[in-house]
């Protein structure tokens, strides 16, 4: 089993939550947090004074899959995310030792 931790542009989520969907992905964890990459923020302009926003607001997804699953659910991901420019974001893959569904004690990837 694996844990996919997805980095991507807020706008992109529905489009990615169907591509998953698409995939037989059964669930997703969403969390707004915000950052910087390379892009290391940016200037703007309100009411006249100039600011530096450092981080940018960014929406990450924790996604538990089977071996079976995982390359489905990276590309859905990349072609789903994909702008083409900067800050479109990252994918980082871990491994899952252990899960269990607390309401039927089922492990594995049945608890998926």
């Amino acid at each position: 089993m694996k844990l996919i931790t997805a980095i991507i542009k807020p706008f992109k989520l529905d489009d990615v939550r169907e591509a998953l969907g698409d995939t037989g992905v059964a669930g997703v964890t969403v969390t707004e947090v915000k950052g910087f990459g390379r892009q290391r923020g940016h200037t703007e302009l309100y009411r006249g004074a100039e600011y530096v926003v450092d981080f940018l607001p960014k929406v990450k997804l924790e996604i538990a899959v089977s071996e079976e699953q995982l390359d489905a659910a990276i590309d859905a991901i990349v072609k789903s995310a994909n702008t083409g420019k900067i800050g479109d974001g990252k994918i980082f893959v871990t491994n899952l030792e252990k899960v269990i569904r607390i309401r039927t004690g089922e492990t594995g990837n049945e608890a998926l």
